[in-house]
Parts: structure tokens; sequence; C-alpha cells
């Protein structure tokens, strides 16, 4: 699959992160720190900007602070247009999505996305009181199925359906630290061998606790350019970003998410053709045109070690139950044909949750830049990110240069 539909009249013209980890300060310290590095890098100023898109901050696994004005206000009141955006994990996408489309409607020509976190310890639980309507809570109260014990069910399942074992989990861990190494904005810079994950306490069996991502602090942000802007900048070979997936599921969901505890009807109604990880990205390769044949490195969202394997086979990389055989022929790893996580992944960033869709954003576009140092992916031409919000919000950004 070549060429393609796709504008590519979206230019990423600028990326910058906060370092990732527990720095015990607010979220809008963070966020201006991640901005002001994005519009250096772009070389335009706040006052340029005409549209602002925050990824709400998160408390306990919800929506928390507004994040659109509030990081606005910080860089100072300049009158832009301004939204805020809450999809859990797909909140960055979806600001991405936000923004991408008023440049596109010729409504903005320059636009910062944002996503900025201060986390909690531990893992991310709801708030208190009473949800009875609220999918997420039910699932905590109803069934005890914190996000560590929904990541065992997927784990146990690859393990049940293609023969997986833990050492293959640990795999992951091992390639993705590995990447991390040269990462300077990652929390965790440190190379973990497979001893080490086997060593590890228990979480949610048969997955340990450096099969695990962590929760973490951190920042990420782009500037989003129409190619005019771009041109009148003086950016040539820009990046561009060719298709935004943020799709629903479609009924009736044959594989139950979490919180989506609802048996599925498929024994009433016929699946549909592809289950809804697939459709994340497919609906990405056919607005963008690109397939995945064409893809020199993915971002993928690797909360548990064994979900790194299942997004391998979602996003067309191998056929279903062949994601272990990638992985240990070395074809996800920095050199292989398709490097996954080349910035260490969530495994080595932890959960920021408004801001890792950008931060994918950002590793795609530094690495298409050739600018990834020491974990540069060789002639990267097209990048791919993806991830899976709560409630049913896909996540999927394709780039290329």
């Amino acid at each position: 699959m070549t060429g393609g539909s796709g504008t590519g009249q979206v230019a990423v013209i600028g990326a910058g992160m906060h370092p990732w980890g527990k720095w015990g300060k607010p979220f809008v310290a963070y966020a201006v720190a991640a901005a002001k590095a994005a519009l250096g890098d772009a070389g335009v100023d706040w006052s340029d900007v005409d549209f602002i898109a925050g990824g709400e901050t998160v408390r306990n696994g919800y929506g928390g602070y507004v994040a659109g004005s509030t990081i606005a206000r910080s860089l100072g009141w300049n009158g832009a247009r301004v939204a805020t955006c809450y999809a859990a994990c797909a909140s960055g996408s979806a600001a991405v999505e936000a923004a991408r489309t008023r440049i596109l409607a010729g409504l903005s020509n320059v636009a910062l996305v944002i996503g900025a976190d201060t986390t909690p310890k531990g893992f991310l639980a709801p708030n208190a009181g009473d949800r009875w309507d609220d999918p997420d809570w039910l699932r905590f109260r109803l069934i005890g199925a914190t996000n560590p014990a929904y990541f065992g069910l997927y784990a146990r399942r690859r393990i049940d359906l293609y023969g997986a074992s833990p050492a293959d989990f640990a795999a992951v861990k091992v390639k993705n630290s590995k990447h991390g190494l040269h990462n300077p904005f990652a929390r965790y810079r440190k190379e973990v061998a497979a001893e080490d994950v086997m060593a590890s306490p228990v979480v949610a069996d048969p997955l340990r606790l450096l099969d695990i991502c962590a929760t973490s602090d951190g920042a990420a942000a782009v500037v989003l350019a129409s190619a005019e802007f771009a041109n009148r900048l003086g950016v040539r070979d820009s990046v561009r970003i060719r298709a935004v997936s943020t799709v629903t599921p479609t009924f009736p969901n044959t594989i139950v998410d979490l919180p989506d505890i609802a048996t599925d009807s498929a024994a009433s109604v016929a699946p549909p053709a592809i289950g809804y990880r697939e459709s994340i990205a497919a609906a990405a390769y056919e607005e963008s045109g690109i397939g995945p044949e064409d893809l020199s490195l993915a971002e993928v969202y690797d909360l548990s070690t064994a979900l790194e394997l299942d997004w391998y086979e979602d996003i067309g990389l191998c056929a279903r139950g062949e994601g272990e055989k990638l992985l240990h022929e070395g074809v996800t790893s920095i050199g292989g044909r398709v490097p996954v996580n080349p910035s260490g992944g969530l495994a080595c960033f932890g959960e920021a949750v408004p801001a890792q869709a950008i931060a994918q954003v950002c590793e795609v576009t530094w690495q298409l830049r050739g600018q990834a140092g020491d974990r540069q992916v060789a002639n990267a031409k097209v990048g791919l990110t993806i991830n899976q919000g709560l409630f049913g919000h896909g996540s999927c950004v394709i780039l290329s240069r």
C-alpha cells in the first residue's frame, strides 16, 4: 500500500518534552517546559500560536484539571482559541486531532498540542464515592479489576491462545530497556535482564512488577502548522501527519475490554470483520494510504510487556500468534526491519496519561528527522503511534517525512 488519499497538509514543526519521573511539581510546570521546548524547536513565538489543545490532566484515573486554558494562562494570555480534551490514554491523540482538523479546515495556521501530568503513587485507581453509571468505577467495584488485573487477563489470554510464556513477556522488557538507555527524557535508563524480570514480585499472574509500566510525571508538546505557515517559516521536508484515527469499537465487540464489562452479542449479531484494536490502525491506514509494509518504526502502548506483543498483530506487522517470533528474530529491535518503541516505551517512561500519546508523536518526529541520537532508526521515513483510551477511544497517528 503506497501513495494514498492523505492530504499531508499538516506539518509537525516543533516537538518538546519535560523529562519523565516523579518530580513532585505542579503539572503546569512540566507543561510550560515542554511547550517552550516545542516552540523553540519550531522557531515560533507563543504569540504566533492561534490554537492550543491540552490533554486534560488526570486525577485517580479520571479527568482532573482543565489543561488548555490553564497552560495558556501560564504561557501568557494571547487570545488563542482553546480546547481541553479528555479520552484517558487517548487524550493526546484527541488533542492532536482537534488541532489538525482545525488547521485542515483553514481555521488555524499554527497550533500547540500539549499534555502534562502528575500521577499518584502506585497504580491508577478511581476516585472515592459511588458512580454506578460509570463503567470504569463498576469494573473496580464489581469484579475488582484493577489495571494490572486487566493486563494480566490479556497476558493469560495470549498464553492460552498462542502458547506465549512469561519468558517471552520478559524479552519485551529487555528490548525496551536497551532502547531507553539512549533516551534523555526516559525515567528508567537502566538495562534490564530477563532474569531481573522473572525475579521481580508477581503483581497479576502471570505478570510481574517489571512487566508492568509505572506511573510518572511528565509532559510532551508538539507544534502543528499548515503547509503555508511551514513554508513561510522556511521549513523544508517537514514531518507530516498523514492520518489520525480515533475510532470507537463496532457492535458487537467480541473481545470484552475493561471497563466495558458487558458480554458481547456475537450469538445474535454477526461480529465485525476485524476487532476493535485492529480497527484503530486500519482506519489510519485507510485514511493515509499507508500500510504496515511501509512502516519504518512504531511506538505502541506497552502498558504491559504482553500487550506489546498484541499490538504487533493489531497493527499488521505479523499474523495472529506470531508476535513472539517477530520479537525473538529481532525484527522489532533497533536495527531490525520495524523497530518498535525505540524511545523505550512506557517501560522506560511510565504513564503520564494526557502526555503519552503526544510523547509518541514527539519520538516519531525526531526519528523521521534523524534527530534521535544513539536510538536512531536508520533511514526512517514512516512512523506509526498507537494506543487505546478508556470508554472506546481509539488512538493512532501516522506520520511521514
